[in-house]
């Protein structure tokens, strides 16, 4: 049975892991200053991003790394899920579907008006998943790269 929980100071080599392939999916690399800095906010009091992580077996296979933000539509604040990965090798466990439900359950708690996401269009993994969870919407979505 797939548990959900917040990190553990020893949990950062495996997450690290876990970033890297998250990372390699989407073929890009960061710079280790920007993955330490990454961890580092995940875990500290009082930042507005946080992660949870899914275990199997008392071994961590997967996360979800969110951010909680104002929203101009809405009163309260809502909640970006912003990377979500589980190990390939076992994935079809549940552990993907149980940290989205698990972020719906402390979006409910803390009063956040929405849980949000998106993923490439060809990820059909996941979308397979997502489309279970909620619907697509209509809106297309743009990046200027800044830094």
């Amino acid at each position: 049975m797939v548990k959900i929980r917040d990190p553990q100071r020893a949990d950062e080599t495996r997450w690290r892991e876990l970033w890297a392939g998250y990372n390699a999916f989407y073929e890009t690399e960061l710079p280790e200053e920007v993955t330490a800095f990454t961890w580092q906010r995940l875990n500290e009091r009082g930042s507005h991003m946080f992660t949870r992580l899914a275990e199997l077996d008392g071994k961590v296979i997967g996360f979800a790394n969110a951010v909680v933000h104002d929203c101009t539509w809405t009163m309260s604040p809502v909640c970006y899920l912003e990377d979500l990965f589980v190990d390939p090798t076992v994935r079809g466990t549940g552990a993907g579907r149980a940290l989205i439900e698990d972020l719906i359950a402390i979006c409910k708690a803390s009063g956040w008006a929405r849980l949000y996401w998106h993923t490439r269009e060809g990820n059909v993994t996941a979308r397979r998943l997502y489309d279970q969870v909620t619907a697509v919407d209509d809106f297309v979505h743009y990046n200027v790269n800044i830094v």
